[in-house]
């Protein structure tokens, strides 16, 4: 069974920076793609930025220039940088990676952990 760990998030004022990091633990043979997404009030989950094995990254648009993720596949750990942040930005934040843990690769999640800016 493989966990995914959060941890980082909290509270911050508009234009303000937040680091959120996320651990996998259990048998990992492989992490193909790490991934953050998010939730905001009243809105469905997005896609935040992902980072493949290979190093290639990619963001939403709304965030672009402004956060950065990281991935150690050594580690099984991947964070995300949040600098500028935005009221908009506001929203339960979750880690997702796609894992080879036997034989074929699945999707995880972490629990999730709330950023909250404030203007």
């Amino acid at each position: 069974q493989v966990q995914l760990v959060e941890s980082g998030g909290g509270l911050v004022q508009a234009g303000g920076s937040l680091r959120l990091s996320c651990v996998a633990s259990g048998i990992i043979r492989n992490i193909n793609a790490m991934r953050w997404y998010r939730q905001g009030p009243g809105k469905q989950r997005e896609l935040v930025a992902v980072i493949t094995n290979g190093g290639t990254t990619n963001y939403a648009d709304s965030v672009k220039g402004r956060f950065t993720i990281s991935g150690d596949n050594a580690k099984n750990t991947v964070s995300l940088q949040m600098n500028s942040l935005k009221p908009e930005d506001t929203a339960v934040y979750y880690c997702n990676m796609n894992v080879r843990a036997a034989y074929v690769y699945s999707d995880y999640w972490g629990q999730g952990t709330q950023v909250t800016v404030s203007s």
